[in-house]
């Protein structure tokens, strides 16, 4: 894309390691790359502030990750080529946590409702 930069690893002039890729409409991952693809541990953030670090596989978020928004709402769980897929906690920006049930990107049920996470037991 015209205007995007990549700084880090290479190998056989494939972005593989290490590193940080900034497109030009202002989105930026920093993290772990495989044969020019997201793959591994890595932080991705948007224009608008929305943010998601986690595990990728193939460009799409996979495995263990956070997404925030910039209300303060975040989503901590498991994702499935690029969807919360599988247990999730949902966390509201008034700080209220709800555990729930998610598949293809959908939330299917809520399976335990609590008060603010400042709130719970550590």
């Amino acid at each position: 894309m015209q205007g995007s930069v990549y700084e880090g690893e290479f190998l056989n002039n494939d972005i593989n390691g290490y590193g940080v890729y900034r497109w030009a409409d202002g989105r930026k991952y920093e993290g772990e790359w495989l044969k020019n693809r997201m793959h591994g541990q890595g932080r991705f953030q948007w224009a608008d502030g929305r943010v998601y670090e986690g595990q990728y596989q193939h460009d799409q978020k996979h495995g263990k990750g956070t997404f925030f928004w910039p209300d303060g709402r975040r989503y901590i769980g498991s994702w499935q080529e690029g969807k919360q897929h599988g247990c999730g906690v949902y966390i509201t920006a008034s700080d209220e946590q709800r555990v729930g049930q998610w598949e293809e990107g959908r939330r299917i049920r809520w399976v335990k409702e609590t008060g603010s996470s400042s709130n719970s037991a550590q």
